[in-house]
């Protein structure tokens, strides 16, 4: 007799498998937005927290850009408090991640970049 095998299809799992699968790859994201995006792209959870990490991404460069285009103004309060709002809100998601919730950034949490 052949014993009849249930695969589900990552696209099928429940939210807590999918949860406890991709932590790993929620928490990347903070750290390199795309590899959850090319890894993971069928689970939801990996995909929230690549969406909070390419927004993050995205205020990292303009705080940069601005800061940096900006003298003395830009140079000694824009670049190290913008950075430094960048680090505690990636901390902060990275802990989110890690708990395993979908718990949107303070400030930037609301853009929906990806679908």
């Amino acid at each position: 007799m052949e014993e009849q095998r249930t695969e589900q299809v990552p696209h099928q799992l429940s939210e807590k498998e999918d949860i406890e699968k991709n932590k790993g790859m929620a928490i990347l994201a903070y750290i390199i937005f795309l590899i959850p995006l090319l890894a993971a792209k069928d689970s939801k959870f990996a995909m929230y927290h690549a969406n909070q990490g390419l927004v993050l991404f995205l205020l990292a460069v303009v705080v940069n850009v601005v800061g940096g285009m900006i003298p003395f103004i830009g140079w000694f309060i824009i670049l190290p408090l913008g950075n430094l709002l960048v680090i505690v809100l990636a901390i902060l998601g990275i802990i989110n991640a890690a708990k395993g919730e979908t718990k949107p950034l303070p400030l930037i949490g609301g853009f929906k970049l990806l679908s």
